[in-house]
């Protein structure tokens, strides 16, 4: 049985979202960039999302035999901890337009624990194959920070949908060992398919244009791109900063917006400032994912302090410009950066250890090329044509189980 179309499911992360603003990060772009690398393989994808507010259209059109339909349930602001209890009315509205339209889908494919509960019911509906990726897992997020708290039917989604699914997708071994370790979720089910980076977009750039662009001088910059949110570390980066003593002058630039209503924020500003680095840091908020190759090529380190990160997009974008990483050794960052070629990952949350790995780097202008060099070549093999190429294969392998 061939796979001719399918349905994605991504409840309250709309592709159409900007990256970086509210709860929008690398799940967003996950989903879309997946979507239109398979359709432009032939597959056709209908992605399933919540109606929010600010849309236009209930159906758009993103690219070939690509469409995001938006699904009613509930106030279009709704908050994502009240989104639980909507999900039989958008399994409603998305089966009444199923029947409405007389579509059939050869593979169910959901993102994240909300949609895998649709997603399964779906299947369960259909006869179609349920393929899901939860991007992050409950129990992972609130093990790896205290005070990190949870939705208690997340994890009872998360056990019962690895029970009942046909297919797992993980980013990372450390992702497929949680799942069986903490859900006890068949490894046999559990497929390994990376996340991908358009090498297109993210690609190297003249970093002394791209600094006059952004209006940037000499001093030596350090990238954190991504939500701000406690889970993300931001703070350990002001007192990585805070330990530095190279003589040089440094600056650092945070991409993105605070997901806590500004909480977040002014814990990380006021930190800045007790440290003396209030001068040295610049909040620039959310800024277009197009435009977001101009900041990793203008940095000479990105950043990735995360508790957590499932895969690291962050990480993956940033090498595909040729800029070193230095992360945290969390989740799938382990197997995106290779420790002393295309960056670092350091093991512990300690200032001093990633204060001493990121002056290795802006000290050494051969170090930093070098790295530079290694870490795009190695995105070079994680592009999203490749990403697709292999999960067709994992959806014709199910759908061929299920002939």
């Amino acid at each position: 049985m061939s796979v001719e179309r399918a349905a994605f499911i991504t409840l309250h992360a709309c592709p159409l979202a900007a990256p970086g603003q509210g709860k929008s990060g690398g799940m967003n772009v996950y989903v879309r960039q997946l979507a239109a690398a398979l359709g432009d393989m032939g597959m056709q994808i209908d992605i399933f999302t919540r109606e929010h507010t600010g849309v236009v259209n209930r159906i758009e059109n993103i690219g070939p035999n690509v469409r995001v339909v938006h699904i009613k349930a509930g106030e279009p602001e709704a908050h994502v901890e009240d989104l639980y209890a909507l999900l039989p009315e958008f399994l409603d509205q998305l089966n009444a337009f199923r029947e409405e339209e007389g579509l059939t889908y050869d593979v169910v494919h959901s993102h994240y624990w909300l949609s895998s509960w649709i997603g399964r019911e779906l299947s369960r509906a259909t006869g179609a194959p349920h393929v899901v990726t939860f991007h992050t897992l409950g129990l992972i997020k609130m093990q790896s920070r205290a005070g990190e708290v949870e939705q208690a039917e997340r994890l009872v989604v998360e056990r019962e949908v690895m029970a009942s699914a046909d297919r797992i997708i993980a980013f990372s071994p450390h992702e497929r060992d949680a799942m069986a370790r903490l859900y006890g979720a068949d490894a046999n089910k559990v497929s390994l398919v990376h996340c991908g980076v358009d090498l297109s977009v993210f690609r190297p750039l003249d970093q002394r244009l791209v600094r006059r662009r952004l209006g940037l001088n000499g001093e030596k910059i350090l990238l954190y791109v991504g939500r701000i949110e406690p889970l993300k570390g931001l703070d350990l980066l002001v007192e990585t900063t805070a330990q530095m003593d190279t003589g040089e002058s440094v600056r650092i630039i945070v991409v993105g917006a605070d997901a806590n209503g500004g909480q977040e924020m002014d814990r990380v500003m006021q930190l800045a400032k007790e440290r003396d680095l209030d001068g040295q840091i610049d909040f620039v908020g959310q800024v277009d994912h197009r435009d977001l190759p101009l900041y990793y090529n203008a940095a000479d380190v990105c950043v990735v302090p995360s508790y957590y990160e499932s895969f690291g997009l962050v990480a993956l974008e940033s090498m595909a410009c040729g800029t070193p990483v230095v992360a945290t050794r969390v989740g799938g960052l382990s197997t995106i950066i290779r420790h002393g070629h295309t960056g670092y990952l350091k093991s512990w949350r300690c200032p001093e250890a990633f204060a001493n790995s990121v002056e290795m780097i802006i000290s050494s202008d051969d170090l930093q090329q070098s790295m530079g060099e290694a870490a795009r070549t190695r995105a070079e093999g994680m592009g999203w044509d490749n990403v697709a190429a292999i999960m067709w294969d994992e959806y014709a392998v199910l759908t061929a189980n299920a002939a």
